[in-house]
């Protein structure tokens, strides 16, 4: 089936005379002419190849019509038959059947629908709105699978299915299903997900998703798209933090940032086949006689500029990095999970040209080292899981037995039988959320088809050669990390994230108003040392304003009244530890900075007095 969809101001038919045999044009069930204002109307073409499963097809056009309107906001359809967006269509009995029951689908979930008749030469008007996502084609064939309906990378249900191993520190495998009882909880429930295809928690939603919200850092939007949030000061200071924390770490490493588009020419060989190796889930349009996406990775630009670059040998490796805000994946409505899955996400995105496969090696375990450095910048444990090919297993059994005595920890390794992606190996790390679910994050790759296709060379003594790529996101999707982060938290007897990504670090409690001034003093001293602390100045009891410090998750708070204000000295609550503790206002300084040493310090989004702290969510 081929589907045009236009984001319509109106659409108004008339059908004027029958474009076929008697028995071609539908006559009853039908309107012959009609209107319909701030709709999607969806061109259509229902073509042979639909005709071994019209159900499939069916539900798949719905998948589609449902996505559309979701993301634009709207349960107004026109269902306009259409023959000539394509050259082989079914035969008229199927494609009536097909419109029929796509009225009735929608229907059935509350979409206002006006249906054109089949079989009439129609007179229309269809006014575009002429947005970036005004025109929208899409193909739709019964069969889907299942991995890119999920916007992962297409596999065939067909194929040989992989290999699974448990691999530990000293080289010894094992089979992962039997030795579950004796790994980690984390390891455990990633073996379930990963080799057995067992959804944990079926239907609930994972403990982040709520709290994103009642902390107020981040929530859906009802005038976008549930798949884009927007961010709130608690939350955009934790995720700037983020960023500026990736964007040192791959600084420091040797990656140089760039900045490339965010859209890119399908009409381009390399870009369509590169982008059809992330399965469906593109955001596709078009735009004057071009068809183009939107990016899902920054890929597309760093490839274009290794291109465009002379690359001698002595610039190898070459690291190339950009911050891609923001990337896009289209996401089915039912598939967007919280900060999990999105379609609008923020990635940070290495790719490292090599000199042969030996380098790519090295850097591999060199990435997924440094990757490993953030589980304890975090406070996060990833499992391990490294994916080869048969072929490149059986070439690097002994490097792959290295890289897991590196990482330290049992690692799942999956063999697949044949490489049908650019990848040969990669490694992938996944936290584990309150469900039981993985979360994957960090990951590093091995390509070794992307630089052919882009026509990425280097030079030696001996003459041009295609480097192998390696692509490296070292934390994952930043909104990723921050669902990974408040799932953790949500395991602990004191809920918390780590002090450097707390939005108030240090908070003071006055028990009069005669004590504000001396609060806003220290708080002055702990701005001055790159310290984000507030005062709780609000005319509620002591106790609520403590129980306001401990919903916040402030991980060091103290009351401060006559006692505190003459001795110089006051009684902090340390959250992680659960105690308290007499510290000098310097001493509490000095045990902050060095808590946070190395990592980024952000100045307070939000004003010093909690007082001028605005509701941001009804929560």
């Amino acid at each position: 089936m081929r589907l045009l969809f236009i984001h319509s101001d109106h659409l108004e038919f008339e059908a004027r005379e029958e474009a076929g045999p008697d028995d071609l044009a539908e006559t009853e069930g039908v309107p012959m002419e009609g209107r319909m204002e701030e709709c999607v109307t969806a061109f259509i073409s229902v073509e042979s190849d639909d005709e071994a499963d019209l159900d499939g097809v069916v539900a798949n056009a719905t998948d589609e019509l449902r996505d559309v309107t979701g993301q634009l906001n709207t349960n107004r359809v026109v269902l306009y038959p259409y023959a000539h967006l394509s050259e082989d269509l079914a035969d008229p009995d199927a494609a009536k059947s097909v419109m029929r029951d796509l009225e009735s689908e929608l229907e059935g979930e509350g979409y206002e629908v006006l249906r054109a008749p089949f079989g009439w030469y129609k007179s229309f008007e269809v006014a575009c709105k002429g947005h970036p996502l005004s025109e929208l084609s899409r193909h739709v064939s019964a069969h889907r699978d299942d991995a890119s309906a999920n916007g992962e990378e297409g596999e065939d249900t067909d194929r040989e299915p992989s290999e699974w191993l448990l691999m530990r520190p000293d080289g010894t495998t094992e089979d992962p299903v039997a030795a579950k009882s004796e790994v980690s909880e984390g390891m455990r429930a990633f073996v379930e997900s990963e080799v057995e295809d067992v959804t944990a928690s079926p239907g609930e939603e994972p403990p982040h998703v709520d709290l994103m919200q009642e902390k107020s850092l981040a929530g859906y939007d009802e005038l976008s798209d549930v798949g884009n949030l927007r961010w709130y000061p608690r939350g955009k200071l934790v995720r700037d933090s983020l960023i500026e924390y990736v964007n040192d770490l791959v600084v420091d490493y040797g990656g140089m940032p760039v900045e490339t588009p965010v859209m890119y020419d399908l009409g381009a060989r390399a870009i369509d086949e590169h982008a059809g190796k992330f399965g469906e889930r593109q955001y596709r349009f078009e735009s004057g006689d071009r068809r183009m996406m939107l990016r899902f990775a920054a890929c597309f630009g760093q490839f274009s500029i290794m291109r465009d670059m002379h690359i001698a040998e002595s610039d190898l490796p070459l690291r190339i990095y950009e911050l891609s805000t923001y990337s896009f994946r289209r996401e089915q409505k039912g598939e967007v999970t919280g900060l999990k899955r999105l379609r609008s996400f923020t990635m940070p995105d290495m790719h490292t040209a090599t000199a042969d496969m030996d380098g790519a090696r090295r850097e591999l375990l060199r990435q997924a080292k440094l990757s490993l450095r953030t589980t304890d910048d975090l406070g996060l444990e990833y499992q391990p899981a490294l994916r080869v090919t048969r072929e490149f297993y059986d070439d690097n059994e002994a490097w792959v037995a290295e890289v897991v005595a590196e990482l330290g920890t049992p690692s799942l390794v999956e063999i697949v039988p044949e490489r049908h992606h650019y990848w040969s190996a990669k490694i992938d790390f996944a936290a584990i959320d309150g469900l039981g679910r993985p979360i994957e994050n960090p990951t590093v790759q091995i390509d070794v088809e992307s630089a052919e296709r882009f026509d990425i060379t280097y030079t030696d003594a001996a003459g041009s050669h295609y480097p192998p790529i390696l692509h490296y996101s070292p934390s994952g999707g930043i909104e990723r990390v921050v669902a990974a982060l408040l799932e953790a938290a949500a395991t602990m007897d004191a809920p918390r994230l780590p002090t450097w990504l707390s939005p108030t670090q240090v908070r003071f409690v006055p028990v009069g108003e005669e004590h504000v001034e001396h609060c806003d003093d220290l708080v002055e001293d702990l701005d001055s040392a790159g310290i984000r602390a507030d005062v709780d100045d609000r005319s509620e009891t002591v106790g609520k304003r403590i129980a306001r410090a401990e919903t916040d998750w402030v991980p060091y708070y103290a009351v401060v009244g006559d006692r505190e204000v003459g001795s110089g000295r006051l009684d902090v609550n340390v959250r992680a530890a659960d105690t308290e503790v007499e510290l000098t206002p310097e001493q509490l300084r000095e045990r902050v900075r060095e808590e946070t040493e190395g990592l980024p310090r952000k100045r307070r989004y939000l004003p010093r007095h909690v007082s001028d702290h605005p509701r941001f969510t009804g929560r």
